[in-house]
């Protein structure tokens, strides 16, 4: 059974949902309307307790040493090459479309866009560090006041 928690972030962020299966993360995305439903009826799986750990961390202002358990569903090769290209931008930096379309040998730098909107994982999936070719902040579907928030966090100074 899929189960729902939030965390409370601190503030100019949306809160994060997180949901499991008890034994792995299996989304964490930004509550982009609040949700009187989510509270949590159940007791904290040890996931959530460390995915909360994890966030934390980040939150604090540094980049976690860990990574949460986590599954993606529907999860393509295509995809797949995509993920592994976010998990290796380091924190506070960025990388274009069209340079992890490179990475991963397409010539689409939309169908990157796809894969990255596609991600259920964000943050620890750190898709909020692509950017368009000429830097501009292209789309986040978890809002772009969050991505902005999350770069400057991070210390990214290409945002204002």
């Amino acid at each position: 059974m899929n189960q729902r928690f939030r965390y409370k972030t601190p503030e100019g962020f949306d809160d994060l949902l997180l949901f499991c299966d008890g034994e792995v993360l299996t989304g964490l995305v930004f509550e982009m309307v609040h949700d009187e439903e989510v509270s949590a009826t159940f007791d904290e799986p040890s996931i959530i307790r460390d995915t909360f750990r994890w966030l934390d961390i980040y939150f604090s202002g540094r980049q976690p040493d860990f990574t949460p358990a986590y599954r993606m569903e529907h999860l393509t090769p295509f995809r797949k090459a995509v993920v592994e290209v976010m998990l290796g931008i380091p924190f506070g930096r960025t990388m274009t479309y069209g340079e992890i379309a490179q990475r991963v040998g397409v010539r689409s730098a939309q169908a990157v866009g796809g894969a990255v909107g596609w991600n259920p994982i964000c943050l620890i999936v750190p898709c909020h560090r692509v950017m368009g070719a000429d830097g501009s902040l292209t789309g986040y579907s978890s809002g772009l006041h969050n991505k902005v928030a999350l770069l400057q966090h991070e210390g990214y100074v290409g945002v204002a």
